[in-house]
Parts: C-alpha cells; sequence; structure tokens
C-alpha cells in the first residue's frame, strides 16, 4: 500500500489493529461464500445452463431460453418456487414496486412491519405526493408496526397489526436508519408469528442489500416474496441493470403480468445482449458478497477504533453488506465521502458535493466510482446531511480494494481537520 497510496502511517498501524480483531468475522464471511458458491454452482449444473443461454432476443422476445432458464436458476439458489429476472427493472424500487402493484387490489392493507420503509418507497405507497398515481391513489390501505426503541421488529404488536393484511411487508436493510438489519431467523419468526394469525397473507420481504450475505434466503423460511435489485448482490458488479422477483409461482405470475400486460406476463420480454451479464454476475455474486461483507467489518472495526459510534460493530453477525458510521456533522461526511471517491476505479479525480437528489427530502452526497452507475455491491457511500450525520458504506468488488478506499475515506477526513489521529 506504501508504494501506490499516501496513507498516514498512524492510519496504517490502526488498519493492521482492525485486521487482526477482524480474523473471526472474515472467516465467518468466508464459509458462507463457500456455501453460497457451490449452492449457485449447483443450480447452474441443474438447470443445464448452456452458452445458448447467453444470445439475447429482441422484439417480444418469444421463446426466449437463455430468460426462461436464467428464472429457473434464480428460483432454484433462493429456494423459491419461480422468479422473475429481468434486465428492465430499472432499481430495487421499481422491482419492488411491481411487486405491490401485482399483488395489491383496491379495499386491500399493506403493512409495513418495520416502520417506515425506505426513502423512495414513501410516493409508491403515498406517504409523500398526491395524484401521482400511488397505491393509495388506487384504494390500497396502508399501516405501519413501528420498531422498538432498540429497532427491532415489535413481535408483541405484530399479531393484531397483520390480522387483515393482504400483504405484510419487511424490509430487511436498515435503509437510512440506524436499526439493525434483520436476520433470516429474525424474518423466520416474522413469518410464524404472522402465520398464526393471517395464513393468508402474502409476506414480501425487500431483499436488496442481503443475498449471499446468509446461508439461507427468506423464501427459505417462509417469505412469499423476496425482491431485489441486480446493481447489489445479485449482480455481482457484472450485471449492467435488472431485478428480481421470486417466490410462489402464483403470486411472482402476477407480478409479471404488471411488468409487462395481463395475459402475456413472463411469455415476453426480450433481453437483448443482457443475458450473459446475468448469468455471470449471478455466478460471481457470493464471493463479491464476501469481499462486500468483509470491507463493511473492516470499516466498522477501523471507525470505531478511531471512536466514531458504527453500526453494526465490527464483530456482530451480518445481514446485509451495509455498515452506518455516525462522524456527527456535515462536514465530516463530505470529506469521508469525498475520500471514497478518491479511492474509485472510475471517476477517482472527480470530487462529489451535496444535492437534492430526487426521492429525497433532504441535500445527499453520494459517493460511487462504479464501472456500473449506481452499482451499490461497488464500493459507494452515501450520506443525507442531516442527523444523525451518518454516512451509509456499502460494497467493494474485492476486500483489498475496498480496504484501500476506507483506509483513504479517513485520510481524506484527516487531511481537512475533521479527523484526530
Amino acid at each position: 500500500m506504501s508504494e501506490f497510496f499516501q496513507i498516514d502511517t498512524r492510519l496504517k498501524v490502526l488498519a493492521e489493529k482492525a485486521e487482526t480483531l477482524c480474523k473471526e468475522p472474515f472467516e465467518r464471511a468466508e464459509e458462507v461464500r463457500a456455501y453460497n458458491e457451490e449452492k449457485v454452482l449447483r443450480a447452474f449444473l441443474d438447470n443445464r445452463v448452456s452458452e445458448i443461454h447467453f444470445n439475447g432476443s429482441t422484439g417480444y422476445g418469444y421463446g426466449d431460453l437463455g430468460r426462461d432458464v436464467l428464472d429457473a436458476v434464480y428460483a432454484q439458489v433462493f429456494g423459491a418456487e419461480d422468479a422473475l429476472v429481468r434486465h428492465n427493472f430499472v432499481s430495487g424500487t421499481h422491482a419492488l414496486s411491481v411487486a405491490l402493484f401485482g399483488v395489491l387490489r383496491t379495499g386491500d392493507t399493506m403493512v409495513s412491519v418495520t416502520g417506515k420503509p425506505y426513502d423512495t418507497m414513501e410516493e409508491v405507497i403515498g406517504l409523500r405526493g398526491e395524484g401521482n398515481g400511488s397505491l393509495r391513489d388506487f384504494g390500497v390501505k396502508y399501516q405501519e408496526v413501528e420498531l422498538t426503541a432498540a429497532g427491532e421488529i415489535d413481535f408483541d404488536a405484530v399479531p393484531e397489526a397483520v390480522r387483515g393484511a393482504k400483504v405484510v411487508y419487511l424490509q430487511r436493510s436498515r435503509g437510512y436508519s440506524l436499526r439493525p438489519s434483520f436476520s433470516v431467523d429474525v424474518i423466520k419468526r416474522l413469518v410464524e408469528t404472522v402465520r398464526q394469525v393471517n395464513p393468508a397473507a402474502v409476506i414480501m420481504v425487500d431483499n436488496c442489500y442481503g443475498e449471499f450475505v446468509e446461508k439461507l434466503e427468506p423464501t427459505q423460511v417462509g417469505a412469499d416474496l423476496i425482491i431485489g435489485s441486480l446493481i447489489k448482490n445479485p449482480g455481482g458488479g457484472i450485471a449492467q441493470t435488472g431485478g428480481y422477483i421470486a417466490g410462489r409461482k402464483d403470486l411472482v405470475e402476477q407480478c409479471s403480468y404488471r411488468l409487462t400486460c395481463v395475459g402475456m406476463g413472463k411469455e415476453v420480454g426480450c433481453t437483448l445482449n443482457q443475458s450473459r451479464s446475468m448469468y455471470m454476475g449471478l455466478f460471481w455474486a457470493p464471493g463479491v458478497v464476501a469481499g462486500a461483507v468483509k470491507t463493511s467489518v473492516f470499516a466498522t472495526c477501523l471507525f470505531e477504533l478511531l471512536g466514531f459510534s458504527v453500526y453494526p460493530r465490527y464483530n456482530e453477525p451480518r445481514t446485509d453488506i451495509i455498515a452506518a458510521l455516525r462522524l456527527g456533522d456535515a462536514q465530516k461526511l463530505v470529506a469521508f465521502c469525498q475520500g471514497i471517491q478518491s479511492g474509485s476505479p472510475v471517476d477517482a479525480f472527480v470530487s462529489p458535493e451535496p444535492w437534492d437528489m430526487p426521492g429525497y427530502d433532504s441535500k445527499v452526497i453520494m459517493a460511487a466510482g462504479a464501472f456500473t452507475g449506481g452499482a451499490s455491491i461497488e464500493l459507494s457511500a452515501d450520506a443525507p446531511l442531516k442527523e444523525p450525520y451518518a454516512v451509509w458504506l456499502q460494497g467493494g468488488l474485492t476486500y483489498q480494494t475496498g480496504k484501500t478506499g476506507v483506509l483513504l475515506a479517513a485520510q481524506s477526513m484527516a487531511e481537512k481537520g475533521e479527523l484526530s489521529l
């Protein structure tokens, strides 16, 4: 590192200490990686993936074998009956919107059991905006179960809240909050709790940032649908765009009618030249996710040693790839993100600044020098410039480059007088 990057010697010493402390969490990440790599390989073999499946289709996309087999591979990997994997999902929020509009009807009730959902979902649901075609505009009712003071699911309040719900919605990752992300074990407990009072409820999990962090996925413990983005974990840093919905076959079919049109569903949709990258991305995903988890573990350990509050702590079990670092003020957030940008493989020479980003209620600064625009499986950091003045860090295609980016973020803070060593 000293040959290629100018890092303060005191930071290097702390980095060595952090890596020593992280030995056991790193070993856990590698164990999960090995398990999930074998699981993905088995699915490729069982579904007889062949070079012909990488060929793209045009027009309507009728009979696109690559598209259909990719759905089957995803379904097997996630322990689901079916999956809808498409490059024309523009984001995780889009895939979640398709799933909600696909399943919910006028008069139905959606209950979020993890409090207020991620910012970009607010207009989809109808918590912000009016007359824009939200779920609320279509007569869908919405309720929330607030998290406990510790940021956990309130299992005492859940049974009554979900009694008449059509969709029970859970956001696995922390979003822009300091609460913990939710493990598959916690999701299993939620499924069991909901089934006792409302067996017909559709349990839907926003699985963004959580894929391959654990050995099991929510659909393997009873969730009806899971939804995510291919420019996060399951795309492995290779998929250029896209998202997925996986779960019960009848529900996936309903969602496909919303993505295309009623009566056509999954049978149409050309793949252009995206199939190969989506297959390869999934194949690489468990290893890339392990690198991102280790980067996150290292970052939380280093910044805890530097005196900051971090969520989760380095030695706590990981259930997604996101770490929140509470830095204290806007200047520190900006310095951190500018340091991350300086260690990015793409656009390292630019300096991010806060701006009014669509879908957010405050200025946001984002650092992301990525091969794919907005790909948060690549090392990136973003922070709303408001309380609690925390930065959310995720990604890292490899551990070594992720570690370097984190050190450059600390170095940037030190050089700007925002960090005492």
